[in-house]
């Protein structure tokens, strides 16, 4: 079907396909470093991430050096319709130096700044709280010794003045986002006092005022990990509680709550008393097991949610999951442009009509349209919007994410 056709048929529903495509091509997806090299960051002391992060298999290719990681980079954005971000973690520095993470500075990460310079991209930024000595016993801003939550203090306030130098040099807000592993193995007897010190930690961590066109600071929780099955001390409630009071955004990641759980309906629910929201959009096939997204009813409904809800300038979209038993570019490629595609299908939906059906509780029309408007062709308007910003599509994709995959196959 040609565009054309296809523009027409969605016409006779009342939408506007042009409208959508402006739309999305404005809406930047922050694609996550961790993907290329299995999380395992350019530190002289990594090898093993650990914190409950495993990255599953050998696939050929992986990135061992920031020159690796953005070329491939590189290639997967030129894959990628639209203008889009990277989630760069702190693990990740480019420098000769080796710094301890209570040591790094902007410095370390500045040939980052002038790569997304010249490629016209958003940096967002992380502290790195795993994979550390310091780290060992999974506890680290919430750790009974003073000591060793100074030490993780000190690297959170560190990212905080790096992701806001990152955000002046490349005018565009870097999104700091703070996900703390820290946690119990086994039923522990003093939830309240984790807690409490969590709590101090971040206070003494976020204290200093920062300018948000700079730099947006982000709390992120988790059900639980590998090594804290029975407490994690940053759960949703504390850090939705903990967001709301203190007006930072709070990062819902899909791989992070109960398997069945709704992610999508959360959306609505928090963004009530929260300004701003940030997603990490992954595949938890079992729990927070990071698969590549699909193209599937989780993704469409959490699409839905973010346009139906009018919060797509409210919210920043990122991803996360780490595959290594398949090609790690096109893990990158695939994923951004399944949520691109979910994106496109909730802006191509009749939600005047439905609403309409249900305010006067139609329901069985509200029904009848949902699931009529499924046979529209959103693959041709899709397409269409691939062809505008010159990358391929179908078996064309197909060949391309192979052969730079054999280009890369040799690494060791």
């Amino acid at each position: 079907m040609t565009y054309e056709s296809a523009k027409a048929r969605f016409a006779d529903w009342g939408l506007e396909t042009e409208v959508a495509l402006d739309r999305l091509k404005t809406i930047p997806i922050s694609m996550h470093c961790w993907q290329g090299d299995d999380v395992v960051g350019f530190e002289t002391r990594s090898g093993s991430s650990g914190g409950g992060i495993q990255a599953t298999g050998n696939h050929p290719g992986r990135a061992r050096s920031p020159a690796e990681l953005r070329a491939d980079l590189d290639f997967a954005y030129s894959q990628i319709p639209g203008q889009h971000r990277l989630n760069l973690h702190a693990m990740y520095l480019d420098t000769d130096e080796t710094p301890d993470r209570d040591a790094i500075e902007y410095r370390h990460f500045a040939p980052w700044v002038d790569w997304a310079k010249e490629q016209n991209l958003g940096l967002d930024f992380n502290p790195t709280f795993f994979g550390h000595a310091k780290a060992d016993d999974n506890l680290t801003l919430s750790h009974p010794d003073q000591g060793i939550r100074d030490f993780w203090i000190e690297h959170g306030k560190r990212t905080r003045d790096i992701a806001a130098r990152i955000g002046a040099e490349l005018g565009s807000a870097c999104i700091n986002n703070n996900w703390v592993p820290d946690g119990y193995k086994d039923v522990p007897v003093d939830r309240m006092a984790a807690r409490t010190r969590l709590e101090a930690s971040l206070d003494a961590m976020l204290a200093e005022a920062k300018d948000h066109e700079q730099m947006c600071d982000a709390v992120e929780s988790k059900l639980f990990g590998i090594g804290v099955e029975a407490c994690t001390v940053g759960s949703h409630e504390f850090y939705m509680g903990y967001a709301i009071r203190k007006g930072t955004l709070l990062c819902l990641d899909m791989g992070h709550f109960h398997p069945t759980e709704n992610i999508a309906d959360k959306l609505s629910a928090v963004s009530l008393s929260l300004d701003r929201l940030l997603l990490h959009v992954s595949r938890p096939m079992r729990w927070d097991s990071d698969h590549v997204i699909l193209l599937n009813d989780d993704i469409l409904a959490m699409a839905h949610e973010l346009v139906s809800a009018d919060l797509l300038d409210r919210t920043a979209i990122g991803l996360d999951f780490f595959d290594a038993t398949i090609s790690r570019t096109a893990a990158w490629v695939i994923g951004t442009r399944n949520m691109q595609k979910a994106l496109l299908r909730a802006l191509l939906t009749p939600f005047d009509r439905l609403r309409e059906a249900e305010n006067r509780l139609d329901f069985t029309t509200r029904l009848t349209l949902t699931e009529e408007f499924k046979d529209l062709p959103f693959g041709a308007i899709w397409d269409e919007f691939c062809a505008r910003h010159e990358v391929p599509t179908g078996l064309a994709l197909n060949t391309s994410l192979e052969k730079y995959q054999f280009s890369v196959a040799s690494r060791g």
